[in-house]
């Protein structure tokens, strides 16, 4: 099976338990430390087999591969992708079968994340996760007043629109947030719009 590591947890020694996100489903396996063994971080993406066994209550991971990405030698894109994936676990951490789409979600990012900004493709990523949701809000009214917003759009946890005023927040551009809202695409948005999304995603999806 291949899969993305979501979420590391030390148990006694240098033992761990692992939640993978696969193509269909949660996992969480326990994984025996080892000289032997290849090692593993958050965020990696490997293949691996787990096997049944009477010492945990859970499976044991066993045969793991990591599969790389060029840009895993760089050190800021990597910390991104680590703090982006991270937001998975509590998110869908109480799920085991969760269909496909969160794991070819990451697969995607991942594939293009020595390419572009990473900052850029977690936000567009995040839009998409929040319209396959069904809670992508795209009728601009505010989340405080219920008023209609005609100017300084600005956002709060889980891209919910609010005014600037109500919010007390940087306001986004309205052509460069329904473009995003629409496409999935950050192209106008400045990078300090940028800045923003991503502080208001890393508060939780």
């Amino acid at each position: 099976m291949q899969g993305f590591i979501i979420k590391l947890s030390r148990v006694r020694d240098e033992d761990m338990i692992v939640t993978i996100i696969s193509e269909d489903c949660l996992t969480t396996l326990y994984r025996f430390y080892g000289a032997r063994h290849s090692p593993i971080n958050l965020g990696f993406k490997i293949d691996y087999e787990s096997e049944n066994s009477l010492k945990t209550s859970i499976a044991r991971m066993r045969d793991v591969i990591h599969l790389g990405y060029p840009w895993m030698g760089e050190y800021n894109r990597i910390l991104i992708w680590q703090q982006f994936i991270t937001l998975f676990y509590p998110h869908i951490g109480s799920s085991e079968e969760i269909g496909p789409f969160y794991y070819q979600l990451l697969n995607n990012c991942a594939e293009q994340w020595g390419k572009q900004n990473p900052k850029r493709l977690a936000i567009e990523a995040y839009t998409e996760l929040l319209e396959y949701e069904g809670r992508l809000h795209s009728q601009m009214n505010c989340f405080f007043c219920n008023e209609a917003i005609e100017e300084n759009i600005s956002l709060i946890r889980a891209f919910l629109p609010a005014h600037q005023e109500c919010s007390h927040t940087l306001s986004i551009n309205s052509k460069g947030l329904l473009w995003l809202f629409e496409h999935y695409s950050t192209l106008f948005l400045d990078d300090t719009e940028i800045e923003r999304l991503w502080y208001v995603m890393s508060e939780g999806l």
